[in-house]
C-alpha cells in the first residue's frame, strides 16, 4: 500500500514568499544567517550518539510562538510561520566545501531518490502498511530544519526520510555511529552515504567529527535527530536529550516534530522483520520555533510534548486502545 498523505489544519495558508525569518519568535525580523554559540550547541549534540549503533541516532505545540509575544503582536505568529516559507530561507546559507559538500550533491540526492522513494518503499510495503499525516506547513518549509522524532525501530531513519515531501527530505541527514558504519569497508559506508545522506558521530569520546551537525545546518542541510538518545525497550517514549533543540537554537532553524506510531509494535527489539504487515503511521506536526530566551532544555520538553500528543492523537486510530501514560516512565 502506498502511504497515504492527509494534511492536518486544512485552512492554513502559507505565503509562498513571505517575510524575513526571524532568528527567534518574537525577535526583530531580518534575513536568517546561521548565527549562534556553536560550541555550546555541539557539546550537547554531539554526544547524542545511540550505544547500540544503529543508523539515525544522532540527538543532538502547535504554537510557533509564545504567550507574550502573540500578546504583544497578535500577527508575529502567524507572520513568523508564513515565513517559514519565503524564498529568501532557501538561500543565504554558507556556501558546502570539502566533505560538506557531497551532502548537497545533486547526483547523490538523485541516487538517495532511487533507493529511498523506489526500492525501500516497496520493501516498506511488503514489511508494513505504511501511513502519512502531515501538516501543511511542512510541505513549505524552506531552507534547514531539524527533524525530531520518538525513535522506534531500525527502519526509523529511512522511513521517516522517504514520507517527507521530496522538497523536503532530498538533503535531510542523519547521524550514524562512525564506527560501525564508517569504519568497515566501503559497502557500509556508501549504503548510509547514499540512503540516509549520512554524517559520522563519534562515540566513546572521540572528536574527530564534533560539529559536523551544526556545519551541515549551516550550509543549508536538514538532518534528523532521534533526541531519546536511542530505540525504545519498552514502547513507551523516554525523556528528551536537549542536544536537537540546543542546535535549532544556536543557527537559528525551525523544528519539525514528528511522531511514528506502531513502529515498536512492528518491530521491537529482538525481532529481525515485521509480521503480517502491520500499520505503522508517521505523523508530522506544525513546524516549531524557540521563544525568545528560551532555553534548550525547555524547548526540548516543548517539544518532547509535542511528539507526544501526535503520538498519543493517532494511537488508537492506528494501533486500537487507549494510549499509554508515558509520563512516569520519562
Amino acid at each position: 500500500m502506498t502511504p497515504q498523505y492527509s494534511a492536518q489544519d486544512p485552512e492554513d495558508t502559507v505565503d509562498p514568499a513571505g517575510a524575513a525569518f526571524p532568528t527567534r519568535a518574537g525577535d526583530a525580523a531580518g534575513h536568517l544567517h546561521p548565527a549562534g554559540s556553536g560550541e555550546d550547541a555541539d557539546a550537547v549534540a554531539d554526544d547524542l550518539a545511540d550505544a547500540d549503533g544503529e543508523p539515525g541516532d544522532d540527538a543532538d505545540s502547535d504554537a510557533p510562538v509564545g504567550p507574550a509575544g502573540e500578546s504583544k503582536h497578535p500577527s508575529a505568529g502567524r507572520r513568523l510561520m508564513q515565513s517559514l516559507s519565503a524564498r529568501s530561507r532557501g538561500e543565504g546559507w554558507e556556501k558546502p566545501e570539502g566533505e560538506l559538500a557531497k551532502y548537497r550533491s545533486r547526483w547523490r540526492s538523485g541516487l538517495r531518490f532511487v533507493l529511498q522513494r523506489v526500492i525501500f518503499r516497496m520493501v516498506v510495503r511488503s514489511a508494513v502498511n505504511p501511513q502519512v499525516v502531515m501538516h501543511r506547513r511542512v510541505k513549505s518549509v524552506r531552507g534547514p530544519f531539524v527533524l525530531v522524532a520518538n525513535h522506534t525501530s531500525h527502519v526509523d531513519g529511512p522511513l521517516l526520510a522517504l514520507s517527507l515531501p521530496w522538497a523536503q527530505g532530498r538533503l535531510l541527514s542523519t547521524g550514524v555511529a562512525t564506527d560501525y558504519w564508517f569504519e568497515h569497508g566501503w559497502p557500509r559506508r556508501f549504503f548510509v552515504r547514499t540512503m540516509l545522506n549520512a554524517f559520522p558521530i563519534d562515540r566513546g569520546g572521540g572528536r574527530k567529527h564534533s560539529g559536523t551537525s551544526r556545519k551541515l545546518l549551516r550550509v543549508g542541510v536538514p538532518i534528523l535527530v532521534f533526541p531519546e538518545g536511542g530505540r525504545q525497550s519498552s514502547g513507551q517514549m523516554s525523556s528528551f536529550k536537549p542536544g536537537g533543540a540546543a542546535l535549532a537554537i544556536s543557527v537559528g532553524v525551525p523544528v519539525i516534530p514528528a511522531a511514528i506510531v506502531g513502529g515498536y509494535e512492528a518491530m521491537p527489539k529482538g525481532r529481525s522483520w515485521p509480521k503480517g504487515r502491520p500499520p505503522v503511521r508517521v505523523v508530522f506536526g506544525e513546524p516549531m520555533i524557540s521563544h525568545v530566551d528560551e532555553s534548550a532544555v525547555e524547548f526540548s520538553t516543548r517539544i518532547r510534548a509535542r511528539v507526544k500528543d501526535l503520538y498519543d492523537e493517532h494511537h488508537d486510530e492506528v494501533l486500537g486502545g487507549a494510549a499509554e501514560d508515558e509520563e512516569g516512565s520519562a
